[in-house]
């Protein structure tokens, strides 16, 4: 059953009087375009927080990932190894550039890619390597930085879904030669939409904001030099983000905590769900609370479950190699993308989320999975 009034929403973003005042401020000034003194603290800000030197605000994240791939060459006759356990917009930044998308498995762990998946892949055509910090998680950095570094590859960070996750203590964003995120209305920050691309070369990034500007020279008004994009975000939404950015790591923790509550409530379900551990070393941002099935069989019905009872939820990300644009595209078989897309139900996991509203949400996920009430007394008591 559709349902479009959902009590208990997957996503649900915090706006209040600091993003009002800011918003305000902009009317007031005039500066409601890309001019303005938002976007230059927006981008200051943000790739502080990722300890990266420069940030180059875009209009959405999958501008990001395209940008970043245009600066650093990539283009016809060349292979980019990314996860098939993603959102498409990876593939199809990787497409608009007329470069080939190469589908990796990912580590059945952390859905994230490995050195183990990436490396088998790479031919004399490998030009780039895009890991998906999925949900969240953080994936191998150092090794597949390691790697790419053996074999001369780009590293293009898609931390789309994992504002404030580290690995060893460093952020993700930190870690590729042009890094991604996403700043649309269910991540961690929002700016409604938007992106940015951060990295430690001021070549690259004067670059990229060349080409986010319609390739116009900053030196030369209206004298384009080469072909642009017009990916450029409004002070109006970098005002949102200097609002959002002081409270990213309080939302962290709350969604953390809401990932731990989860796994505390549906624990009398058994063996008949499972979660994926933290791996050592890294402190995921818990994007999105994932729910693994061990029989997927009833998965859709649970979903159904789950709306009729107002609760949103969703499944895991179709592999990009089963959609239309790219059937046929993977080179070898993808066991771990294909096992745990079947398996996976993401459960409301935004910061307003109370105690209370957890204890019905795990009540009506242990209903729906066993046909009958089966946590009462349980969740509801916990």
């Amino acid at each position: 059953m559709k349902n479009n009034n959902y009590r208990y929403r997957l996503a649900d973003p915090e706006l209040g009087s600091g993003e009002l005042e800011l918003l305000t401020q902009c009317i007031d000034e005039g500066m409601i375009s890309s001019q303005g003194r938002f976007v230059e603290q927006f981008e200051a800000e943000f790739s502080a927080a990722c300890q990266a030197k420069y940030g180059v605000a875009v209009a959405n994240g999958t501008c990001a990932l395209h940008l970043a791939l245009e600066t650093l060459g990539l283009g016809p006759g060349d292979e980019v190894i990314v996860p098939s356990l993603t959102f498409i917009a990876t593939a199809n930044a990787v497409r608009y550039t007329g470069a080939t998308p190469v589908f990796a498995d990912v580590d059945p762990q952390t859905l994230c890619l490995s050195v183990r998946t990436v490396e088998p892949l790479i031919t004399r055509k490998t030009k780039a390597v895009i890991p998906v910090h999925l949900l969240g998680q953080p994936c191998d950095m150092p090794g597949i930085c390691r790697l790419a570094r053996e074999r001369s590859l780009h590293v293009i960070e898609d931390a789309a879904e994992a504002h404030g996750a580290t690995v060893h203590g460093r952020p993700v964003g930190s870690f590729g030669e042009i890094n991604c995120f996403s700043f649309y209305a269910n991540k961690i920050i929002t700016t409604g939409e938007g992106g940015m691309c951060v990295t430690n070369d001021a070549a690259l990034a004067n670059r990229m904001r060349v080409l986010r500007g319609h390739g116009m020279d900053p030196h030369r008004k209206y004298w384009h030099p080469l072909v642009g994009y017009n990916y450029r975000l409004t002070n109006l939404q970098a005002a949102l983000g200097v609002a959002q950015l002081p409270r990213m790591n309080q939302w962290i923790e709350k969604r953390r905590w809401i990932f731990s509550r989860y796994r505390e409530l549906l624990a009398p379900l058994g063996d008949a769900v499972y979660f994926l551990p933290e791996r050592s070393g890294t402190k995921s941002a818990c994007w999105m609370s994932l729910v693994l099935l061990r029989d997927p069989a009833g998965r859709d019905a649970l979903l159904e479950h789950l709306s009729s009872e107002g609760i949103e939820s969703r499944p895991l990300f179709w592999p990009v190699h089963h959609l239309p644009p790219y059937r046929g595209a993977a080179t070898a078989p993808l066991p771990a993308t294909e096992d745990v897309s079947r398996r996976g139900i993401l459960l409301p996991s935004h910061p307003k989320l109370t105690e209370a509203d957890l204890e019905v949400i795990c009540h009506a996920f242990g209903a729906g999975l066993a046909g009958r009430k089966i946590l009462e007394g349980s969740c509801a008591n916990s």
